[in-house]
Protein backbone atom coordinates (compact mmCIF):
# COMPACT_ATOMS: atom_id res chain seq x y z
CA UNK A 1 0.00 0.00 0.00
CA UNK A 2 1.62 3.44 -1.04
CA UNK A 3 1.77 6.13 1.32
CA UNK A 4 -0.08 9.63 0.84
CA UNK A 5 3.27 10.86 -0.02
CA UNK A 6 3.74 8.37 -2.75
CA UNK A 7 0.34 8.79 -3.89
CA UNK A 8 0.71 12.67 -4.25
CA UNK A 9 3.96 12.54 -5.91
CA UNK A 10 3.08 9.81 -8.13
CA UNK A 11 -0.14 11.81 -9.39
CA UNK A 12 1.98 14.79 -9.82
CA UNK A 13 4.85 13.14 -11.79
CA UNK A 14 2.33 11.85 -14.10
CA UNK A 15 0.04 14.60 -14.65
CA UNK A 16 3.11 17.26 -14.66
CA UNK A 17 4.90 14.10 -17.48
CA UNK A 18 8.13 14.69 -15.22
CA UNK A 19 9.04 13.46 -11.70
CA UNK A 20 8.34 15.53 -8.93
CA UNK A 21 10.10 16.01 -6.06
CA UNK A 22 8.73 17.04 -2.64
CA UNK A 23 9.62 20.61 -2.03
CA UNK A 24 9.38 21.18 -6.14
CA UNK A 25 6.78 24.29 -7.10
CA UNK A 26 5.44 23.24 -10.55
CA UNK A 27 3.58 26.84 -10.43
CA UNK A 28 6.73 29.08 -10.36
CA UNK A 29 8.66 26.12 -13.31
CA UNK A 30 5.69 27.02 -15.47
CA UNK A 31 4.48 23.02 -15.26
CA UNK A 32 1.28 23.77 -14.03
CA UNK A 33 -1.51 25.77 -15.09
CA UNK A 34 -4.66 26.79 -13.39
CA UNK A 35 -6.41 23.92 -15.13
CA UNK A 36 -3.99 21.32 -13.56
CA UNK A 37 -4.85 23.27 -10.29
CA UNK A 38 -8.61 22.39 -10.82
CA UNK A 39 -7.45 18.77 -11.56
CA UNK A 40 -5.08 18.87 -8.53
CA UNK A 41 -7.93 19.53 -6.55
CA UNK A 42 -10.21 16.91 -7.84
CA UNK A 43 -7.11 14.55 -7.34
CA UNK A 44 -7.09 15.69 -3.50
CA UNK A 45 -10.17 15.77 -2.82
CA UNK A 46 -11.02 12.36 -4.18
CA UNK A 47 -7.51 10.34 -2.65
CA UNK A 48 -7.99 12.31 1.21
CA UNK A 49 -11.87 11.38 0.97
CA UNK A 50 -12.45 15.41 1.68
CA UNK A 51 -13.78 18.41 0.86
CA UNK A 52 -11.76 21.41 -0.44
CA UNK A 53 -13.39 24.26 0.73
CA UNK A 54 -13.39 27.67 -1.50
CA UNK A 55 -11.47 29.54 1.34
CA UNK A 56 -8.78 26.69 0.49
CA UNK A 57 -8.11 27.24 -3.13
CA UNK A 58 -4.95 29.32 -2.15
CA UNK A 59 -2.56 27.71 -4.15
CA UNK A 60 0.13 27.89 -1.63
CA UNK A 61 -1.82 25.15 -0.69
CA UNK A 62 -1.18 22.77 -3.80
CA UNK A 63 1.88 24.39 -4.83
CA UNK A 64 4.64 21.62 -3.37
CA UNK A 65 3.24 18.14 -2.49
CA UNK A 66 5.22 18.72 0.65
CA UNK A 67 2.37 21.83 0.85
CA UNK A 68 -0.21 19.42 -0.14
CA UNK A 69 0.21 16.80 2.90
CA UNK A 70 0.20 19.61 5.09
CA UNK A 71 -3.15 21.27 3.74
CA UNK A 72 -4.58 17.56 4.19
CA UNK A 73 -3.22 17.10 7.62
CA UNK A 74 -4.62 20.72 9.06
CA UNK A 75 -7.88 19.70 7.05
CA UNK A 76 -8.70 16.27 8.69
CA UNK A 77 -7.41 17.65 12.16
CA UNK A 78 -4.83 14.85 12.64
CA UNK A 79 -1.38 15.19 13.65
CA UNK A 80 0.06 11.96 14.35
CA UNK A 81 2.15 10.68 11.76
CA UNK A 82 0.49 8.33 8.99
CA UNK A 83 -2.74 9.71 9.79
CA UNK A 84 -3.15 10.61 6.20
CA UNK A 85 -2.00 7.16 4.75
CA UNK A 86 -4.75 5.64 7.03
CA UNK A 87 -7.48 8.07 6.75
CA UNK A 88 -6.95 7.83 3.44
CA UNK A 89 -6.40 4.09 2.79
CA UNK A 90 -8.81 2.91 5.60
Amino acid sequence: MATAAEDVLAFLTRALGSPVGPDDDYFADGRANSLFALELVAFVEHRFRLTVEAEDLDVGNFRTAANILAFVTAKTGDRSPGAVTDAANG
